[in-house]
């Protein structure tokens, strides 16, 4: 199975300038984990995520006054939508990050959460390539 069936394509995207407070309220509004962090001067937007506000506001910074461009993450792992589920799932684990930035020619098409993985790889029907399990005989 592909990146593109479970990716999410709507995103939330935010600027640096806006408080984790904001960002926060806006992810808990759609349900998400992460929102993308947009800056004319990248070429491949930024990741702020729930973990990122927790880690500020648990050391006691004020969510209404710290902002996003502060907290988010440097370095974005970046997906393919033809990368198989397996891959994205590997390659999550071995950088220890829960989201990848999905995109094709160069352009956002979505972004991959181990939350999506998880629903594609538990949802009715689904299957994983592989040899099947042998148990005790």
């Amino acid at each position: 199975m592909e990146v593109r069936v479970g990716m999410s394509q709507v995103v939330l995207r935010v600027g640096q300038g806006t408080t984790l407070r904001e960002a926060s309220s806006k992810m808990v509004e759609r349900g998400i984990g992460a929102a993308l962090v947009e800056d004319d001067e990248m070429p491949v937007p930024s990741v702020i995520t729930e973990r990122d506000v927790l880690r500020a506001v648990g050391t006691g910074l004020d969510p209404d006054r710290e902002v996003v461009g502060d907290h988010m993450s440097e370095k974005v792992i970046t997906a393919s939508p033809d990368w198989s589920m397996e891959r994205a799932a590997s390659e999550m684990s071995r950088r220890g990050i829960r989201h990848l930035v999905v995109c094709e020619e160069g352009e956002l098409v979505g972004v991959l959460s181990m939350r999506d993985i998880m629903r594609v790889w538990t949802s009715d029907g689904a299957t994983c390539e592989g040899p099947p399990e042998v148990g005790p005989s």
